[in-house]
């Protein structure tokens, strides 16, 4: 991460340390409101960025408020991270601990950049429906870009948590329920956000979140329980976090959930075993807002002081906002109930990072870089936008319908249709609702005849007569409907994932017109679409697409963009059916037909649309699948054809299944996957290769086993609907 000559001086800086600053480094503060708020800047952080208040109103309170930057803690060195996006203040505050504190060390400024800085992209749930590693770095480079010129250095994402729930709110910060697919996405924004050179003036250190298992949480509710095995950690939610640590993540935070018990923030088999001595991560590991203080409330430390000295001793080597290690810390070192050697290990993660990200030597951000991008939105970055976002659309359901044709009449319906900051999805960072394309000016941009009526939103009732009104002279009506951005995200986990509100009664209503409707859905999770699919005869999910949203929508609708997308989770067909992920392990006695198998009574077996799965405007068809062997590797190839009417972009698709093995194994597992472009009629061989070392898995031992048996290789469209063979492997 740093040079040799680095390391010396960070050792010859820590001989120079006394308790307090060492201490001091691992500290996180954000400003203070002084006066009468009713919440802290972090919770108002928060709120902004999860949707609760707009950027605008954010700005009307911070405008107004008095705010504490605690000036004399930086002075005295007791502070090495902050929570901050203004430059100017930025660099005030950075030339007091600079020039002002005894040692100089730089503080190093965070700040939440999930899809985008000031230009907002595709919700990460969105844009893995791309499947396209490219844009997962491209979107996370220009995010770095931004953020960096508003004195940012260090991102708290990628977000690399498994999630199998579709009622978890956090599902739309993830890339979903696969490890191989999950694992590729962090590499990418690795890459993106940090590049070759971290210290570079426009890059911003990584951050892996969360660590680990959060998206395993009992019930999908946020901030519960996990419960385990250990092969099940390794081989399904590890994954991710390995790959992003071989790809030189510089910082970690640790999850709010407990692990088989233990809370993630105090976990020393976590942060200390497997992160640290088995993955070699060299940089540091920062809590989660406030979790280190919530260790009281799990109940595995019996004060504050317990709680700081369990996290520290565990590994955790930056305290965001709760002030435990700043208030009990320096006593506990006097005392003996921490040693030297733990605290010493803490601050040199942290003043490495600090080196490798460049900022001993250049410390400050130039102001007048901010100016660019707060006067406007860049039109190369708002192309790269649209790019990703008409991607990121997947065609769930078409019976002809679409696409629509540009004379049609079109009656827009759904509140949604028209709100731009809900285009935004949650932690939108510095992105504007204002800025936001909606689809309503989406469809007129495209130069759509467009007759528009609310009708209905998430919190309002059905108003038949506006829609029979905006119907009565159109051709196809299409409904905007879905989540607004406060219902997912953090501490947004529904027990219900329908559509919420009265949409389910506006779709109703749209099809008593007798016109054709087109569903239009604007969410940040999977939704329970049984009955939409059973009537709406055509289904776009459109996700939550950011500045480009509606110029993204009105191309897919149009044909002027061929849906190519393809789900990065599954869809339940109720809600009851979650958790529901395609690579489960397989049960003694399989969902079927039967009474006497793994089923609900009252719910189909299958999911309603499954992993992988997304339509195109033409139809593609897989043939002649055949697989050669050799000392290293499989490889498997499949002739993928184009047998509709227009060009189209395919996923095609490799899964593997281990059919008998030591422990019990997933029913398919993704292994490789290539992106095809297709003419009518053309046909091309796909190859997919895999490594034979890929085959394996870890059992309980921890052990990572490669074992001799058969495996069913899969090569489709989706993870249902595939061909198949059979090979028996032998490893030796």
């Amino acid at each position: 991460m740093i040079s040799k000559e680095q390391e010396q001086s960070i050792r010859e800086l820590l001989e120079k340390m006394t308790v307090e600053e060492k201490v001091g480094q691992m500290h996180q503060l954000a400003p203070s409101i002084v006066g009468g708020f009713d919440v802290s800047f972090e919770e108002l952080i928060e709120m902004v960025t999860d949707g609760r208040i707009s950027n605008e109103e954010f700005g009307k309170i911070m405008s107004t408020a008095e705010r504490d930057f605690h000036e004399e803690d930086i002075r005295a060195g007791r502070v090495g991270s902050y929570l901050l996006n203004d430059p100017k203040k930025a660099n005030e505050l950075q030339r007091i601990a600079v020039e002002e504190s005894r040692l100089g060390i730089p503080l190093l400024y965070g700040f939440d950049v999930i899809h985008g800085f000031r230009t907002t992209f595709p919700i990460p749930l969105a844009e893995t429906c791309t499947w396209n590693e490219k844009l997962f770095e491209a979107s996370a480079e220009i995010a770095a870009r931004e953020a960096s010129a508003y004195g940012i250095k260090w991102t708290f994402a990628p977000m690399v948590d498994i999630a199998r729930d579709a009622r978890w709110g956090r599902i739309s910060e993830s890339a979903g329920e696969d490890p191989y697919l999950g694992s590729l996405f962090a590499r990418a924004k690795v890459r993106g956000f940090q590049g070759k050179n971290p210290a570079d003036r426009e890059r911003i250190g990584a951050t892996l979140k969360h660590f680990v298992a959060y998206g395993a949480v009992e019930g999908g509710q946020d901030y519960n329980t996990v419960s385990m095995s250990k092969s099940m950690l390794h081989n399904g939610f590890l994954p991710p976090v390995k790959a992003a640590v071989e790809e030189g993540a510089m910082t970690v935070m640790a999850a709010f959930n407990d692990y088989n018990g233990v809370p993630c923030t105090v976990n020393p088999y976590l942060l200390r075993t497997v992160l640290k001595e088995s993955y070699g991560f060299q940089g540091f590991v920062v809590s989660d807002a406030n979790a280190i203080r919530e260790c009281v409330s799990h109940g595995i430390a019996e004060d504050l002081a317990d709680a700081s000295r369990q996290a520290v001793k565990a590994g955790m080597d930056m305290d965001m906002g709760s002030n435990v290690y700043h208030d009990h810390l320096v006593s506990q070192m006097e005392q003996g109930e921490v040693s030297m050697e733990v605290l010493d290990e803490a601050v040199r993660r942290i003043l490495t990072v600090k080196m490798a990200l460049g900022l001993f030597e250049h410390p400050y951000v130039e102001e007048e870089r901010m100016e660019q991008y707060d006067s406007g939105l860049k039109e190369e970055h708002l192309e790269a936008a649209r790019d990703t976002a008409k991607r990121s659309i997947v065609l769930l359901k078409n019976e002809g319908v679409l696409p629509l044709k540009k004379e049609q009449k079109i009656a827009l319906v759904g509140a949604l249709a028209d709100d731009g900051e809900n285009c935004l999805g949650a932690w939108f960072a510095n992105g504007r609702g204002s800025e936001c394309v909606t689809v309503k000016a989406g469809l007129e941009r495209a130069g759509a005849k467009v007759s528009y009526g609310e009708c209905c939103g998430v919190e309002s009732e059905l108003d038949r007569e506006a829609l029979e009104s905006v119907c009565k002279e159109a051709d196809v009506v299409v409904a905007v409907v879905g989540e607004p951005n406060a219902m997912s995200g953090e501490a947004s986990s529904r027990a219900d994932i329908t559509l919420p509100g009265h949409q389910r009664e506006l779709l109703e209503a749209a099809l008593e017109t007798g016109k054709p409707v087109v569903a239009v859905l604007m969410n940040g999770r999977p939704l329970a679409l049984f009955w939409e699919q059973e009537h709406v005869p055509a289904i776009l999910e459109s996700w939550q697409l950011g500045v480009a949203h509606g110029d993204a929508v009105a191309a897919v609708l149009f044909g002027e963009y061929n849906p190519s997308g393809k789900l990065c989770a599954t869809f339940p067909a109720m809600t009851g059916q979650c958790p529901r992920y395609y690579n489960h392990p397989n049960t003694g006695r399989p969902g079927g037909r039967s009474k006497f198998t793994s089923r609900y009574l009252d719910a189909p077996v299958e999911p309603l649309y499954p992993f992988g799965y997304g339509l195109s405007y033409t139809e593609f068809s897989y043939e002649n699948m055949r697989i050669k062997e050799d000392a290293r590797c499989f490889s498997v190839t499949v002739q993928v054809k184009n047998t509709g009417a227009c060009p189209g972009e395919e996923t095609a698709q490799l899964y593997l299944r281990d059919v008998t093995a030591s422990i019990v194994r997933p029913v398919k597992e993704l292994k490789a996957f290539e992106k095809v472009l297709l003419a009518p009629g053309e046909a091309k061989d796909v190859t997919f290769v895999i490594d034979k070392k890929e085959m394996g898995f870890y059992n309980e031992d921890m052990n990572y086993c490669l074992e001799d048996g058969k495996f069913i290789f899969y090569a489709g469209g989706n993870s249902r609907d595939c061909l198949e063979q059979e090979r028996m492997v032998a490893f030796s």
